[in-house]
């Protein structure tokens, strides 16, 4: 399974399916540091918001680089559990690197600031509440875009469909005094906990919310491939 991995990795890079998404990051990232300094933890949730749709059209072109036919050739050779594990690996390979693009990116630009009062965080405890921002959008993202691949939807209608109704669900429903929040990945409240400093007790309850809604959406993707199978 690995070397399917390294295959699928290889071809979104290699045939420069790559490129949209990644400039599409730095885009929105450039316009969001371009508007001044801000506390790393607050910079580094709405990073991860920004980021949500573009980490889902990612593993959507991810999954959707290679031939249908080849894509059934790999469901005989591995079998179908693996060929599907495969996809997803990669796609979380690929947004995993471009996460570490967006850490690093306010770094190179100037767009974060210190501590300046005795209250505030600490440059470190905001980086670390940013990348734990960043890793819980990640397989939100994964799932929507896995859920949005032409496997599943089969046109490129429905699948912008999925990532708009997600990327725009998300949002909306994450909003303070929504009323069904738990409808979509926690993005907008771990974006509120990471500026403002969450508990121990949220920090679980985010983390969870953001696990069980991708193992939700996940299970919705298996049950799709193999409809469709």
């Amino acid at each position: 399974m690995s070397g399917l991995v390294r295959m699928r990795l290889a071809g979104f890079l290699r045939t420069g399916r790559a490129v949209a998404p990644l400039l599409a990051g730095l885009l929105a990232l450039g316009v969001l540091y371009g508007g001044g300094r801000a506390e790393p933890g607050e910079a580094y949730g709405v990073s991860a918001v920004v980021l949500f749709p573009v980490l889902a059209w990612q593993t959507r072109i991810l999954l959707d680089v290679e031939p249908d036919v080849q894509r059934r050739l790999a469901v005989v050779a591995v079998g179908p559990a693996r060929e599907r594990a495969a996809g997803l690996l990669a796609a979380a390979a690929a947004g995993l690197g471009t996460v570490a693009v967006a850490l690093a990116f306010p770094w190179l630009v100037g767009g974060l600031a210190g501590p300046t009062g005795p209250g505030d965080r600490s440059v470190v405890v905001g980086v670390a509440l940013g990348l734990w921002a960043h890793l819980l959008a990640l397989p939100a993202a994964v799932a929507l875009g896995a859920l949005a691949s032409r496997a599943v939807t089969g046109s490129a209608g429905y699948a912008v469909a999925v990532l708009a109704l997600g990327a725009v669900g998300a949002v909306v429903l994450g909003l303070s005094g929504s009323v069904a929040p738990w409808l979509a990945p926690p993005v907008m409240p771990t974006a509120r906990a990471a500026a403002e400093g969450p508990s121990a007790a949220a920090v679980a309850l985010l983390s969870a919310w953001a696990v069980a809604w991708s193992a939700v959406v996940l299970a919705g993707y298996v049950w799709r491939r193999r409809a469709r199978a």
